[in-house]
């Protein structure tokens, strides 16, 4: 296994197409007492109804410059994913703002989302390098650097939501150093509301919220929890090797709260409808006290169910791999819960759950990396029906080899249009002709689950990324 660049607390999302993480919606006496499922508008740059992909490459070379970095967009359609029509884009595309350099890291995160209203999603991608982040505009064509543009500073975190419910995206980017005042260490986010103006980037307002917190926030969560139709935030903070309790900031008509609830401290989420309640559940990787321990942790979700105050402190439900009927066994290192993401798998209308597990030893072979996907219904999220996959799992392309750490990004999404989420797991430092160029597999959402069949697995080269040191899909989307 090469070098891991990328550090633990470096993280990480309208069309008119809309995919309901659980669609069974409880029933109100009166509509207004009626809880939304949250509902999060599909990734469809070219607006053809299928879903696509992104993946971060930031460890590609670049005209020469290791480590420039590169995102490659592959489209969905009827057969699943379009490799053979994928797209590379890096900071040497005609259009794309700012210049290839070395150490620059582009594609090390991406979010997306329909920033300027015209139903085409847009492509937000950020590095490491320091450069500003750039929104990639979408149309009939799909993506290319055709008046990109660059967003007004770097950003570190950030996620696309509807925070005060108008039905335009916004952008929510963290907010450290504070831009008027660098030597202050508390942390701080901007909410950026929509409509972004295509010529300038520039959003329609923003809305700077200190979050009271020394650094960070470490990773944001986005989803609407409240069943108000708005969607809600949660952070994670932290201070070199402590973790600090994370925090709820509610959406709403006038945006978010400037204030916030306290929950568990926790690194990494998802959220959506696990029992049909209407309510968005809030699924978290339970860090404990410190940051530290999360590459030798077996691992831990919590599950914390959605009120209309917001995630439940009380109704709650912790989910490992020693859980009964989840699969594999609690060890050392596991990482159980690194990456989590939901989606409706088997079409039933209850969100289930892609964990990804990218320690888990296969076997003797250490840190090959599985993914498990945990289903929801209406008593809740359980390891009722799990199901979990690997690079040994019979009709699973590859093999199983010490440090691939298989599953380290999850995300579940209906790229084929059946109305049924399909899988796409990534291992960055999967090798190919090279070390750690990466790979990415894509299995199918069916009546009964996740099948091997008719699978789609890919490594850099096949989607036109230059395939040196690339780690293909360090950072994923396509919600």
């Amino acid at each position: 296994m090469g070098t891991v660049r990328r550090t633990l607390v470096t993280a990480l999302a309208v069309t008119a197409l809309a995919v309901p993480l659980g669609l069974v919606s409880a029933a109100g006496t009166a509509a207004a007492a009626t809880p939304v499922p949250p509902r999060v508008p599909a990734t469809d740059f070219n607006h053809d109804g299928y879903q696509d992909l992104v993946l971060g490459a930031p460890g590609a070379t670049v005209s020469g410059k290791e480590n420039a970095g590169a995102v490659s967009v592959v489209y969905g359609g009827k057969n699943g994913p379009d490799i053979a029509h994928a797209k590379v884009l890096t900071r040497s595309t005609t259009g794309i703002p700012g210049a290839a350099e070395e150490g620059g890291y582009f594609g090390e995160r991406v979010t997306s989302g329909d920033l300027d209203g015209d139903s085409y999603t847009d492509l937000v991608v950020a590095g490491l390098g320091g450069a500003p982040s750039v929104v990639l505009w979408g149309s009939a064509a799909g993506l290319s650097g055709q008046g990109s543009v660059a967003l007004p500073t770097s950003t570190g975190m950030f996620a696309v939501g509807d925070f005060n419910g108008d039905g335009h995206r916004d952008l929510v980017t963290d907010d450290y150093p504070r831009s008027d005042d660098p030597d202050d260490d508390d942390a701080g986010m901007t909410i950026s509301y929509g409509p972004f103006d295509r010529a300038s980037g520039k959003p329609a307002s923003q809305d700077s919220i200190a979050t009271s917190q020394t650094f960070g926030p470490a990773d944001i969560v986005v989803g609407d929890m409240t069943g108000d139709g708005a969607d809600d935030i949660v952070t994670s903070h932290g201070f070199e090797e402590s973790a600090y309790a994370s925090k709820f900031w509610k959406g709403g008509k006038s945006g978010v709260s400037h204030t916030a609830k306290s929950l568990t401290s926790s690194f990494r989420g998802a959220v959506g409808d696990v029992d049909g309640d209407g309510y968005g559940d809030l699924v978290v990787h339970d860090i404990g006290d410190n940051y530290e321990d999360i590459p030798y942790e077996k691992g831990t979700l919590l599950v914390m169910y959605g009120t209309a105050d917001g995630p439940s402190t009380t109704r709650t439900k912790t989910i490992t791999q020693d859980t009964a009927g989840v699969p594999g066994v609690g060890e050392s290192g596991d990482m159980f819960g690194t990456d989590l993401s939901a989606g409706d798998v088997n079409g039933d209308g209850y969100a289930d759950i892609a964990v990804g597990v990218p320690g888990e030893a296969i076997g003797n072979i250490k840190d090959a990396g599985s993914v498990v996907l945990l289903k929801g219904g209406r008593g809740g999220l359980s390891g009722s029906g799990s199901q979990a996959f690997n690079q040994s799992t019979t009709a699973v392309p590859g093999a199983s080899e010490t440090g691939d750490g298989f599953g380290q990004k999850v995300l579940l999404s209906d790229l084929n249009g059946d109305g049924k989420a399909d899988l796409t797991a990534t291992a960055p430092l999967e090798d190919g002709t090279y070390t750690d160029s990466g790979a990415a597999w894509v299995l199918r959402g069916a009546t009964g689950g996740l099948t091997t069949s008719g699978i789609t697995s890919f490594g850099a080269a096949a989607v036109h990324v230059p395939e040196k040191n690339a780690q293909l899909g360090q950072d994923l989307i396509g919600h």
